[in-house]
């Protein structure tokens, strides 16, 4: 009797896991869609500076950041573009920007050239720092 309790609650416990890995992966693709493949190269046309994050679902700097880049894109929309990718499922844009760290955040002026590359967590005030820095108004 006790063996079959507790293969029921193995199996609750399983379709449990399954389910939470299930939600999981779903929040997380969910927050990262700021870009990712043909919208990338969609930011890239638009005339405005861009603050592209390179990084992963599964990193936790990178996980970090998300909020960050949300609020970026949501107080900075139409003056800075916020473009997260994920290196894992975008491997050819880790190449083509010689990414070597996740988390690597590359701000980019305008016209797409880079200024500034940063190498793991970034907080919010010091992004804004670096772009006063770069005399980028994001106003």
């Amino acid at each position: 009797m006790l063996k079959k309790v507790l293969i029921i609650v193995a199996l609750i416990l399983a379709i449990a896991g399954v389910l939470a890995w299930k939600g999981y992966q779903k929040e997380a693709s969910a927050t990262h869609q700021i870009a990712t493949g043909a919208s990338f190269q969609d930011s890239l046309a638009k005339p405005v500076p861009k603050l592209v994050d390179f990084g992963s679902t599964h990193c936790i700097p990178c996980k970090k950041m998300e909020p960050i880049l949300e609020e970026l894109q949501r107080e900075y929309q139409g003056v800075l573009e916020v473009v997260f990718i994920d290196t894992e499922k975008y491997p050819e844009y880790a190449k083509q920007y010689k990414i070597e760290l996740i988390p690597t955040q590359i701000f980019l002026d305008p016209l797409n050239q880079e200024l500034f590359r940063h190498e793991g967590f970034f907080p919010k005030q010091d992004i804004l720092k670096k772009w006063q820095d770069l005399n980028i108004s994001l106003k």
